[in-house]
């Protein structure tokens, strides 16, 4: 575990990254596709202008010499990165996430938590929840009680990603829980919760297509038509 000289554990690792992650993104940005990039997620954060297979290759440059994050550091990364004004650390912070979530603790939910609500936008969102929680989830299963509480709440995204935490699921996943999220936000008239009611039921209906197609036909007068049609795209 790293501890810092004032004592705080996972800064250090976490505070290297970040400084270092920052140096070469400045380094190799470009201004020209900076302004594509920042179009593609419409003008609401900055972008270095690097692209995702060159941003990869850095991180993996970058965070090797500082050796595998403890649970303490995954924590301390995602704030650290969401305070830089660029996109393209939040992308790293939560690749790097995922890729290390076996060894997160159980705290890491409520740092994730905020990070969903900070800068919020499907392109980070998306992958927070079934990237990074849906496994802290299958990892830690009393946590899903918070996403219960997620999905009678009002923020939307903390909805869309207790909706989406399954994703990856397959066979394990909890069918009633996925109708019950989708039933609970099913009359929100925004775009971003029923597009994720669809998509969720749409993965689902690769394992299980009679119950997806069931569930559809039986709530079709409380879904929405988007939500159909993304839930009925491969039945």
């Amino acid at each position: 575990m790293d501890v810092v000289a004032d004592g705080t554990p996972g800064l250090d690792w976490a505070d290297a990254a970040v400084s270092a992650l920052t140096e070469a993104l400045e380094v190799a940005g470009d201004a020209d596709r900076a302004v594509d990039m920042r179009r593609y997620i419409r003008d609401q954060f900055a972008c270095f202008g690097v692209p995702t297979p060159q941003r990869r290759s850095i991180a993996t440059q970058v965070l090797a010499p500082l050796g595998p994050p403890s649970g303490r550091d995954l924590e301390a990364l995602g704030p650290l990165a969401w305070a830089v004004d660029q996109r393209e650390l939040q992308y790293i912070a939560v690749d790097v996430l995922a890729r290390h979530v076996k060894l997160a603790r159980p705290e890491l939910l409520a740092v994730a938590a905020g990070l969903v609500v900070t800068k919020s936008w499907w392109d980070t969102v998306d992958a927070l929840a079934s990237k990074v929680i849906g496994p802290l989830v299958r990892q830690f299963p009393p946590l899903v009680e918070t996403l219960d509480q997620w999905i009678v709440g009002d923020e939307l995204w903390l909805a869309r990603t207790a909706i989406l935490h399954q994703l990856s699921y397959k066979g394990d996943t909890d069918v009633d829980r996925l109708f019950r999220y989708s039933l609970t936000w099913a009359s929100c008239p925004d775009f971003f919760a029923r597009k994720a009611i669809g998509w969720a039921l749409r993965q689902y209906a690769r394992t299980d297509p009679d119950a997806v197609r069931a569930f559809v036909a039986e709530r079709r007068d409380v879904l929405s038509p988007l939500t159909v049609r993304e839930a009925s795209k491969h039945l």
